[in-house]
């Protein structure tokens, strides 16, 4: 590990397509209301988040020959993220998002188009293992495919990274059960813990969401976050564990807020903040998520994130 080095963000970036109707969602028909297309993807934002909070930052993904690549890699750029190892690939077009909220501005269903991240092979990764070398930490999400994730992993084990995983969705968070010793940290929302944990979790009740987080922190995990949506936050390390209630503000758009708590808690963990505040500055970040139309928000610095600072 490089006590100077970039945080090395690996997995997801494309183009996200939100879908927000007018009044009260009705399925099967069409619905007056409001589209808006924005760069997204996990490991893309995440890495935003944190470029715009002054951390050096890496980013390895894919894109397509095409517009929406193009525009991606320009924004991620000018947003101060590292795009120099992007692969653009002529073997798929560019990932996409297509996401129909309700009218609060809740997720009712989503779709992924990621087909792109299998270019993104175990050796693209060996070939460039002087990242990994070179790196402070290494954060992956769960769009990777297995045998991608699983090398990540291991030159992060080579090279002393601490790794932090974003488990994506429900399904995909499957991928890192073989790898929970090998985490640092992880965060998943209570769909994706149920995964994970093998049990059920109401997002209401706090106490098996800590004790998800506890059952986490003994397969190895290091330090496990537990989103509960409006109902806040619950973590666990070795030593502590605890609950952090959700601020309550105006829900403009959710996507992207899960990333944003995210990228919180890793920018107070490389600022050797404890544990509890990390969490804080997650649920502060994901907060300021929330009150965007953008998945990331453009104007985001680390003075906004302290002002806003729940306490």
């Amino acid at each position: 590990m490089n006590e100077n080095g970039p945080v090395l963000v690996v997995g997801a970036a494309g183009l996200d397509v939100k879908g927000r109707p007018s009044g009260k969602l009705v399925a099967g028909t069409s619905n007056a209301g409001g589209i808006r297309s924005t760069v997204g993807g996990v490991a893309r934002n995440i890495a935003e988040n944190l470029a715009r909070l002054d951390v050096e930052t890496q980013l390895l993904t894919a894109v397509g020959q095409d517009t929406n690549g193009e525009n991606l890699l320009g924004q991620a750029a000018a947003s101060g993220i590292d795009v120099s190892e992007v692969l653009i690939t002529s073997t798929h077009h560019t990932g996409a998002y297509v996401a129909i909220l309700d009218e609060k501005g809740h997720l009712e269903v989503a779709i992924d188009d990621m087909d792109i991240l299998a270019d993104i092979t175990p050796r693209y990764l060996n070939d460039r293992r002087r990242l990994f070398r070179d790196a402070r930490m290494l954060v992956v999400d769960a769009n990777l495919t297995p045998d991608t994730l699983e090398t990540a992993i291991r030159l992060a084990n080579q090279y002393d990274l601490p790794v932090c995983a974003d488990p994506t969705s429900t399904s995909l968070a499957l991928r890192l059960c073989d790898h929970l010793g090998n985490l640092y940290m992880v965060a998943p929302n209570v769909g994706e813990a149920n995964a994970l944990c093998g049990v059920e979790i109401a997002s209401e009740d706090r106490d098996k969401a800590i004790n998800a987080a506890k059952h986490l922190v003994s397969t190895g995990v290091k330090i496990a976050i537990v989103t509960l949506a409006e109902f806040g936050v619950v973590y666990a390390d070795s030593e502590i564990s605890g609950h952090i209630p959700a601020i309550q503000t105006e829900v403009v758009d959710l996507t992207g807020a899960g990333d944003a708590l995210t990228a919180g808690v890793i920018f107070g963990l490389l600022n050797d903040i404890p544990l509890d505040e990390c969490v804080r500055l997650g649920v502060t970040l994901a907060s300021l998520a929330l009150r965007s139309r953008e998945t990331v928000r453009s104007d985001l610095t680390d003075e906004m994130l302290y002002d806003e600072l729940v306490i």
